[in-house]
């Protein structure tokens, strides 16, 4: 008999590597409201949230923004967003 007493012992997980951690927090404002969304350093989008939320504020906690988003680094992770938009957005870096 076995000394799982039935239960069986759960396979070994694959290890796939993890999401690269955001980098950048960019807040646009987006159709009339204003949205947060975070990026890797290689500015491939990995997550977006209302702006209005308590999670920007300890995200934003002591950091100053780069205003505008506007250089060509941005062009394809922006390109929903107008121009007056991307150059109205604010850059923060987040710690690696």
């Amino acid at each position: 008999m076995s000394q799982t007493y039935g239960i069986e012992v759960p396979g070994h997980h694959g290890g796939e590597p993890h999401r690269p951690a955001a980098r950048y927090l960019v807040v646009i404002d987006s159709e009339g409201g204003r949205i947060a969304r975070l990026f890797t350093a290689q500015r491939e989008a990995v997550g977006e949230f209302d702006a209005g939320t308590d999670d920007l504020v300890r995200l934003t906690g002591g950091r100053t923004p780069a205003h505008g988003a506007a250089g060509p680094e941005w062009d394809a992770a922006l390109a929903g967003h107008s121009d007056a938009e991307r150059r109205a957005a604010e850059v923060y870096t987040l710690e690696p």
